[in-house]
């Protein structure tokens, strides 16, 4: 995540070119300073905190008019998001004969009707690239210090998922209800306590159904909206979900998605959010077609 990318030195960085307020907001050095700085801290004192030096070093990293000559019709560079080698991650498909995915995206969430993100998808081959861009470009200023993913190594792993309970058949979504209330009642007839992270508390949308975190492949939950249709502009296929981007890889409501290697650490600060991403309400899926992967992506946002 964050780079560095496998770009061609000759290949142009992608840009957005929208006419939105682009010299407002965080320098993309002093997100990744202020994160540093909290980081050092809560490790060497999870109590105190930051120093009062550093307190005073926070304070001066704010949001502001840091590029006044910047226009709003001036093209600024997009920010590395992710990317991924269709060997490590087997549930990621791309055209024939590509092998890495890279995903950008512009750091304000302003475009479109909606005003989300802008992400421009790019498959390649990688044994096509032989000069490496090493001097990656960036925005002299980004609109959230959210939209910054912080640089941190990918450890896919592939799991069994399920479709989304409200788009089950009405017949397996009272079966599961039933499941459910089962398990309750033998909680309840046990004399235990309702408490989160107990195995008899297993529910399927939180335990059973879609994971969070970022993941590639598998379904698209739609826990904040009802079920909407995702289909493909130049053809009308419904679409697929390629890659979703989570703020977090668990929740603490519910234990069962969390690595086994990282249990002994479920507390400690950051452990469950290592990109440091917010996009939209916290998830944003990247469809694609599965008839023709050069149609158009579509974005969703939970």
């Amino acid at each position: 995540m964050a780079g560095p990318f496998l770009w061609p030195a000759d290949e142009p960085w992608p840009m957005c070119r929208a006419v939105h307020e682009k010299g407002r907001g965080h320098r993309p050095a002093d997100v990744r300073l202020e994160r540093r700085i909290l980081d050092e801290a809560w490790r060497r004192d999870p109590q105190r905190g930051p120093s009062e030096e550093e307190r005073g070093i926070l304070a001066g990293l704010q949001p502001g008019l840091h590029a006044p000559d910047l226009r709003d019709s001036d093209p600024i560079p997009l920010l590395a998001a992710a990317q991924l080698y269709v060997c490590d991650v087997p549930d990621l498909i791309g055209p024939e004969g590509y092998d890495l995915l890279q995903v950008l995206w512009c750091p304000f969430e302003v475009h479109g009707p909606r005003r989300t993100m802008d992400v421009v998808v790019k498959w390649r081959r990688s044994q096509d690239v032989t000069d490496v861009l090493t001097d990656i470009p960036e925005p002299a200023v980004v609109g959230r210090a959210e939209c910054v993913p912080s640089p941190c190594v990918l450890h896919p792993e592939q799991i069994i998922e399920h479709e989304y309970v409200g788009l089950l058949g009405d017949a397996l979504q009272e079966m599961i209800d039933a499941w459910e209330e089962e398990l309750l009642d033998a909680a309840e007839e046990s004399g235990k306590e309702y408490a989160e992270g107990e195995e008899y508390e297993l529910t399927y949308q939180h335990d059973l159904s879609i994971p969070p975190g970022w993941k590639a492949g598998g379904f698209a939950s739609w826990h904040l909206t009802d079920p909407a249709p995702v289909d493909c502009s130049s053809c009308g296929t419904a679409m697929r979900p390629m890659l979703t981007v989570a703020d977090r890889e668990w929740d603490l409501g519910s234990l069962s998605w969390v690595p086994i290697e990282d249990r002994q650490a479920i507390g400690t600060r950051g452990n469950s959010t290592p990109t440091d991403v917010y996009l939209g309400r916290g998830l944003m899926r990247i469809f694609t077609c599965p008839t023709d992967l050069t149609h158009p992506h579509r974005l969703s946002f939970q």
